[in-house]
């Protein structure tokens, strides 16, 4: 981060593109025919929710600190061979998801190889962008996935359970920045890390905030409307420009917790008044 940083409007740019993708992919699911599981381990009650909640956090927690370990150990090949099979994974399942959502409604001889060849051909051009080509292909591919991921989530977690998994996440997020593995990794420069971060002017964000936004705003759009989930983005975008405002002053600020708490206030302010 350069010392000279000051928070403008245009940062805002790449967040909103991550979050219209997101959205079309949620319309995706909105409009299609296919049927819609749940993710969470445990029960949606208030029991299971806190568990679900734990689960998340504990899973970013041990995926964090096990980066974080590796870049001490400069095991940075073991690092890209990790990074480049999780990513390209999700690339290719969360486009067989979506490609089936859009072709739903349709039935021709060998979807199934259709889907397959053309999820397999979306999976490598996304490890060519991010591993081969890099700098805007690179960035462009993150966001796209950060938005498709973030609505998977958003779409098959039920709503108690997402509230106190972005709760929690963002709680996580402030300690992990300022004492645990997610500052020291920033602080050595997360460009290290292919495809699980972007950058844009003199701004470095990861990949898991665009997850997290757009699991909010997925969710909104699905079980809320339309109007909470614009609602949610409005105030996503004002949580982003308050965090980089931080960043005039610290250098380093969590990303989640202004985004996710008036994402959150704004949604379901909006669905009450509805009501």
């Amino acid at each position: 981060m350069k010392e000279k940083f000051k928070a403008e409007i245009i940062h805002l740019t790449p967040i909103l593109a991550s979050l219209l993708f997101g959205m079309g992919c949620a319309l995706l699911f909105l409009t299609s025919a296919i049927e819609i599981y749940g993710v969470t381990p445990f029960p949606e009650n208030i029991v299971g929710s806190f568990g679900n909640a734990f689960y998340f956090v504990i899973l970013v927690g041990l995926g964090a600190t096990l980066l974080y370990l590796l870049l001490k150990m400069k095991r940075k090949r073991i690092i890209n061979a990790i990074t480049s099979l999780a990513l390209t994974t999700a690339v290719f399942m969360l486009s067989m998801i979506y490609l089936f959502a859009a072709f739903s409604r349709f039935t021709f001889p060998s979807l199934d190889a259709v889907i397959l060849i053309l999820s397999s051909f979306i999976a490598a051009l996304a490890y060519f962008a991010i591993f081969r080509i890099h700098g805007k292909l690179c960035d462009v591919t993150v966001l796209c996935l950060g938005g498709a991921l973030g609505t998977f989530l958003g779409v098959t977690i039920p709503t108690l359970s997402t509230v106190l998994i972005l709760g929690f996440l963002a709680v996580y997020d402030t300690f992990a920045v300022y004492y645990g593995p997610v500052g020291k990794i920033a602080r050595s420069g997360l460009d290290q890390f292919r495809g699980l971060s972007f950058s844009f002017r003199n701004i470095q964000m990861g990949l898991g905030d665009l997850t997290f936004y757009s699991m909010l705003s997925g969710h909104m759009l699905i079980y809320l409307g339309i109007v909470s989930c614009l609602a949610s983005i409005v105030g996503i975008l004002l949580g982003c420009f308050l965090a980089f405002k931080m960043l005039e002053k610290r250098g380093m600020f969590p990303g989640l917790p202004f985004p996710i708490l008036f994402g959150l206030v704004f949604g379901f302010l909006v669905w009450l008044f509805k009501f």
